[in-house]
């Protein structure tokens, strides 16, 4: 990527960030980023993957994400503050997005006991999406989440998600054929405080559009990198990284403390609480 068009993504992403209230066009964007509207477009779509209307909403998201947890201001005054008239519609795209209403983010603090998946068609296919995510030096230091996506944005329910410990393999069995977006994130359970509070470590890998046939078998290896302002929040409330450490600690010493006869039943219910986790 040329450093002038990514400086100009930025000069756009900035101005975004700025004016979450305001009714933001894609002429305005475009002149941030000083150049035609159709020009524009074309670069930031290519940049971040995503439209500008889009990233714009996704940024106005995750500021109420931010707002909620960190002010006592009420759902109706945060909707005006990051851009909405409506606080209907905010609430509603806010649901839909995160995958709960404002109220109940609120008071779950920003994390979600579950993340569900989409229902599984029937019959099952037989295709599988898999790969490693490998530990790295100076990356957060918890869970990774990764998962498929409809969209480029993590936002909703996913079709398939896991919760790996540290990196590692995943994979996804009986993935529905269609088109996805593997995500992943990482973010460090050691800086504290709340999951959408600003400048605590995270990183982020994606790969897509994956095309899945019926009978697929796709090899996906991600590398997880310090997010960028170039990239597409996550929307999707996430669970508490820090409990799902400590549980899985907890569920490994027992499976320590456990003779070695009754063992495997030990480790089925390990793998059966990893799927109901993710």
């Amino acid at each position: 990527m040329e450093e002038s068009t990514k400086q100009a993504v930025n000069r756009a992403i900035s101005t975004m960030r700025e004016n979450l209230g305001e009714q933001l066009t894609v002429d305005d964007m475009a002149r941030a980023a000083m150049f035609s509207k159709f020009h524009f477009t074309r670069i930031f779509q290519r940049t971040t993957g995503v439209s500008p209307g889009r990233f714009l909403s996704a940024l106005r998201l995750q500021r109420a994400k931010q707002l909620l947890i960190s002010t006592t201001l009420n759902v109706a005054d945060i909707s005006l503050r990051v851009g909405y008239n409506s606080v209907g519609t905010f609430s509603s795209r806010f649901t839909r997005s995160v995958g709960m209403s404002p109220t109940t983010y609120r008071r779950r603090a920003g994390y979600a006991p579950q993340i569900a998946t989409d229902p599984e068609p029937a019959p099952l296919s037989e295709a599988r999406v898999h790969g490693r995510i490998p530990s790295q030096p100076g990356r957060p230091n918890g869970p990774v989440f990764v998962g498929l996506f409809t969209d480029r944005i993590p936002e909703g329910r996913p079709v398939r998600c896991a919760v790996l410990p540290d990196g590692g393999y995943f994979h996804f069995d009986t993935v529905p054929p269609g088109t996805w977006y593997l995500l992943a994130q990482a973010v460090d359970t050691n800086a504290g405080g709340r999951p959408d509070e600003a400048n605590r470590p995270i990183a982020v890998a994606s790969e897509g559009p994956l095309t899945v046939a019926w009978n697929s078998d796709i090899r996906v290896d991600l590398d997880l990198q310090p997010i960028q302002s170039i990239d597409p929040p996550v929307l999707l409330a996430l669970m508490d990284s820090r409990k799902l450490a400590l549980a899985r600690v907890a569920a490994e010493q027992q499976a320590a403390e456990t003779p070695l006869s009754a063992a495997p039943v030990m480790i089925t219910k390990l793998r059966e609480s990893d799927r109901t986790a993710a």
